[in-house]
């Protein structure tokens, strides 16, 4: 070999030999910033999901649970409306079909429950008898019958005391009515949940993307689920489209 080709190959070796210098990984104890304590670096072991956390603060939570309970009144009482709609779709004759009665007395701003003015009862199966405590609370007790908007109910003064209301059998169009009697209650129930749940995110002043937005809304949508499925079932039993 000449010399010539020899120091040819001598260059060749040596530039190869500076190329893998240059692309061999850094060992990390020769930075400093790597080669620290790793006992100090942060786990994500403990963070929980902000899905899962729970409140915490004493302020929320008493705005929780006020949120809870006035959403909670109003759904419950929608679900007692819609079971003496049910009621009075299925034919079937009982005291609970004037439950809806108020009545209102002279110099007096409550409003009174029939059943706390007189007794119900059902005769025959299809008529209800309604006897009063007190009789000079009679025309104050037809006047609440006659306005308390329950189709068909039109009663019958026998005497002093005593009031028949006769109750037809619902038609297919009076149990259609019934439901959609039923479906503008439901969006009133609805805007009034809304309402306590944009009240109390007001007053909570809570950040954008906390905990307390998500369970809020965790809370709202559970009652606005509630008051569907109460809707449905009316729906399906009265057979309205």
């Amino acid at each position: 070999m000449s010399f010539l080709r020899l120091a040819q190959r001598s260059l060749l070796v040596a530039r190869n030999l500076r190329l893998a210098a240059c692309t061999a990984p850094i060992p990390a104890t020769s930075i400093p910033w790597l080669a620290g304590d790793k006992s100090k670096a942060k786990s994500t072991d403990n963070i929980v999901p902000g899905s899962k956390q729970k409140l915490t603060d004493e302020a929320s939570l008493q705005e929780y649970n006020k949120a809870d309970t006035t959403m909670k009144t109003a759904v419950d009482w929608f679900k007692k409306e819609c079971s003496g709609f049910e009621t009075r779709a299925s034919g079937r004759v009982t005291p609970a079909i004037l439950s809806p009665v108020k009545v209102k007395l002279p110099d007096d701003p409550k409003e009174y429950r029939l059943e706390e003015l007189a007794t119900v009862g059902v005769r025959e199966g299809t008529t209800l008898l309604i006897t009063l405590f007190e009789g000079h609370n009679m025309k104050h007790v037809e006047s609440a019958l006659y306005t308390c908007d329950i189709p068909g109910v039109v009663p019958h003064k026998q005497d002093s005391l005593t009031i028949k209301v006769p109750i037809p059998k619902p038609t297919i169009e009076a149990r259609h009515d019934l439901y959609n009697g039923a479906k503008k209650k439901a969006e009133e129930i609805r805007m009034q949940v809304r309402k306590q749940h944009t009240l109390s995110l007001k007053r909570g002043k809570f950040e954008k993307h906390s905990v307390e937005i998500e369970e809020f809304q965790k809370l709202t949508d559970r009652y606005i689920g509630e008051i569907d499925k109460i809707l449905k079932d009316l729906q399906k039993a009265t057979g309205a489209k």
